[in-house]
């Protein structure tokens, strides 16, 4: 809790298992980057218990909780080269001070080789041994950004906690850095939790992710699950690029009447028990297909409408197309094969089996 009653995080109950990478996503001031450094200590929690495996860490010091940090701006320090930034923490932790290592010189001489022999494995690893004399100031972000992960991974913590380590890059290089930090995890098999605003690197990289929203946790569980049954309205919009249709309408006798959207429901759907309540429904864009086109699913009155196509955007392999439905804009993603003309109208149909509905009143989906 920050002052004046303002919860950053809210009874936030979650468990990660042994070695799992977790990702933890929502948009700015969501709670993730709270929750994470609450973790780390370097944020204390005002109630519940915080625990890596059997110890409760409420009251232990940053310093001894055995996890290593990888933050969104590298933090190494200027003046040092590549191999004093990655060796500079197990000197503070494994080494004495001047007189000590004067007065136990072999055991010091060992500590200082074991040191070497970690720090090298590590930049061979990450592919830095090259650069392990240059300054940050020599190296690109790229690279800089391999040091910060040499720095937690030679300490080999039980933990490692990255709060959005990717941002600083570029389009490609975040993607060729998103797999090789699943491949790292996947050899090193150290438990860590990762911090996101971008949902494509949450569904790509996590084995679960954990959606927050204003300080509390929205849903948690596998991507293609969070994907395909999103536990409310926040999540299935929050969820997916591009975001999933919504339109606000009303159950009446087993159709969706959503203004110019009306679908039917197929038989035994939940929502069919809610006639007259309000809901809304949502549609992802790749499951809108051109009902004149080489259509895979069953075309009829119960899911087709109407639509003026506004933009298009194409993008090779697909086309992404801004319709209107009426006064109603949706979204759909479509196959090239079988263009729509810009500025025209044309029939469009609805995937029955992946549409979603979502209460009225509080946007919890209808299961």
């Amino acid at each position: 809790m920050f002052g004046k009653g303002v919860r950053a995080v809210d009874h936030l109950d979650l468990d990660i298992n042994d070695g799992e990478f977790m990702v933890l996503v929502g948009p700015s001031g969501c709670g993730k980057t709270t929750a994470l450094r609450m973790l780390a200590g370097l944020e204390e929690a005002t109630e519940g218990d915080i625990m890596i495996g059997e110890t409760r860490v409420n009251d232990v010091p940053p310093k001894d909780r055995d996890i290593a940090m990888v933050f969104q701006n590298y933090a190494l320090y200027p003046h040092m080269t590549v191999y004093d930034n990655i060796a500079f923490g197990l000197r503070l932790r494994e080494l004495g001070g001047f007189f000590w290592q004067l007065t136990h010189m072999a055991e010091a001489k060992k500590i200082k080789a074991d040191i070497d022999a970690r720090v090298r494995e590590t930049a061979q690893m990450l592919s830095i041994e090259h650069l392990l004399e240059r300054l940050p100031k020599e190296l690109s972000g790229g690279q800089r950004q391999r040091v910060a992960l040499g720095r937690a991974i030679v300490r080999k913590p039980k933990v490692f906690l990255m709060d959005e380590p990717l941002s600083n890059l570029d389009a490609k290089l975040r993607i060729q850095t998103r797999a090789e930090l699943i491949r790292l995890h996947r050899r090193l098999g150290v438990t860590t939790i990762y911090v996101t605003h971008d949902q494509v690197e949450a569904m790509t990289m996590g084995q679960r992710i954990a959606v927050m929203s204003n300080g509390l946790l929205q849903q948690c569980d596998e991507p293609t699950r969070v994907y395909n049954e999103p536990a409310n309205k926040f999540v299935a919009g929050f969820i997916g690029a591009p975001p999933m249709n919504f339109v606000e309408g009303v159950i009446k006798d087993g159709w969706v009447e959503a203004g110019p959207v009306r679908v039917k429901l197929k038989d035994g759907h939940p929502a069919i028990a809610l006639n007259g309540q309000a809901v809304t429904f949502g549609i992802r864009p790749e499951d809108i297909y051109h009902a004149e086109g080489n259509v895979s699913i069953p075309v009829s009155e119960a899911n087709t409408f109407e639509a003026h196509l506004d933009v298009l955007e194409k993008l090779g392999a697909e086309d992404t197309a801004y319709l209107m439905v009426g006064d109603q804009p949706m979204i759909a993603t479509l196959d090239p094969a079988h263009p729509v003309a810009v500025g025209s109208t044309a029939k469009f149909a609805f995937d029955l089996d992946r549409i979603h509905i979502f209460h009225g009143e509080d946007g919890v989906a209808v299961r």
